[in-house]
């Protein structure tokens, strides 16, 4: 094993990710896996849950558990945390990367039901199994949480409002997270600018998907851009670092 590999070896350790079957949680599941964990796919698509831990398992050798559920309601998520234990005893590292930002014409337009919805999912929920899989994790010894962010929470747009408000609960959640759960377990945020996912697809994009200009680097990232940091943080290569946001935004002004 060379030194790089070493460094982010996660052989034998368990990821649950939420919202793991598409998109940048997809990303991570197969890159985690490469590095040697067993995963847990966990979203509202049991189907495609299921498509991604198949694949998981015949590109890498690795177990892959599809586990549905709706991040956003608190009632289901001890069973997924019941389930994953039962399964494979402990989870060494959790990515609270599930998440959704509806569109809205105008700010009255935003229903209560859509409010609670965007907030439930993007803060709530991850409370609930940070609070649920990290005291485990206190108790045995070790864990690292990472709690997927939005750039959106430092510079909001009137379109974004609900989701910005919630992803900044979780920029502040992941500090408080830190100091209670450490020193065993650190807890940092993973903050993601626009990534060129199926979510991007409903987005003004522009001729040739080129309006990313205010940008450093002046284009918006290919999912797979996303591992590097994943990897980072998930791995014993980030032991030094808890309460911190690490960005991965192509360089926003």
């Amino acid at each position: 094993m060379g030194y790089a590999d070493g460094l982010f070896d996660l052989t034998d350790r368990v990821v649950l990710i939420t919202g793991g079957s598409r998109g940048l949680g997809r990303e991570m599941a197969f890159a985690v896996a490469r590095c040697g964990a067993d995963v847990v796919i966990a979203s509202r698509n049991m189907d495609n849950c299921v498509s991604t831990a198949r694949e998981i398992e015949a590109q890498t050798g690795r177990s892959a558990m599809p586990y549905q559920v709706h991040v956003g309601r608190w009632d289901q998520l001890d069973g997924l945390v019941e389930a994953t234990y039962g399964r494979f005893g402990k989870v060494d590292t959790l990515i609270n990367n599930a998440g959704m930002s509806p569109l809205y014409d105008k700010l009255s337009d935003v229903t209560e039901k859509l409010f609670d919805a965007v907030i439930n999912l993007n803060l709530k929920g991850p409370f609930r199994l940070s609070a649920l899989i990290g005291e485990r994790m206190v108790a045995a010894g070790r864990g690292s949480i990472i709690n997927v962010s939005s750039t959106g929470s430092l510079r909001p747009n009137g379109g974004i409002i609900p989701y910005a408000a919630a992803k900044a609960g979780l920029n502040a959640m992941t500090e408080g997270l830190a100091q209670a759960f450490g020193p065993a377990v650190r807890v940092n945020t993973l903050m993601a600018g626009p990534f060129l996912t199926d979510v991007s697809k409903a987005w003004n994009l522009g001729e040739g998907g080129t309006n990313f200009g205010h940008l450093s680097l002046k284009r918006a990232g290919d999912p797979p851009e996303i591992v590097g940091a994943a990897l980072f943080l998930a791995s014993d290569a980030s032991s030094f670092t808890t309460g911190s946001i690490l960005r991965a935004d192509g360089g926003i002004p």
